[in-house]
């Protein structure tokens, strides 16, 4: 179970880099202003940046089983993880990925993204207001 430890600015490092980020593994984490739950995943090494949303404060009820594994590929105990879902906004609505959530020890910054094989969690699910 993750906590929802206050969170600023971080520095994330990444064991392996994310799917399609090659070969970045060094951003930072920021709260964006205004959007409570939502931040930045800024590469450090260039312009590229992701949008990541504390699943509680977007409304969601998700909360998935992790592998005691996860936590310690990060260092993390239970209470200083913070669990992130990828959400890309476009036209037709935001869409956040359940099944790939992106962990950081709230801590010291190590993170690292689960990959779920269970399709209970979609790809691609519609935020509502």
């Amino acid at each position: 179970m993750t906590t929802a430890l206050p969170l600023s600015s971080v520095d994330v490092e990444f064991a392996k880099s994310l799917p399609g980020l090659a070969p970045r593994t060094s951003f930072l984490l920021e709260p964006i202003e205004g959007a409570e739950g939502l931040y930045a995943l800024r590469s450090t090494s260039d312009d590229v940046r992701l949008f990541l949303l504390d699943p509680a404060s977007g409304g969601l009820s998700y909360d998935p089983p992790l592998a005691a594994a996860a936590l310690v590929d990060i260092g993390a105990a239970a209470d200083e993880v913070r669990m992130f879902v990828v959400a890309n906004p476009g036209e037709d609505g935001v869409f956040v990925n359940l099944r790939a959530p992106i962990l950081v020890n709230a801590r010291t910054g190590a993170a690292a993204q689960v990959i779920f094989d269970d399709t209970v969690y979609p790809i691609r699910a519609r935020l509502t207001a």
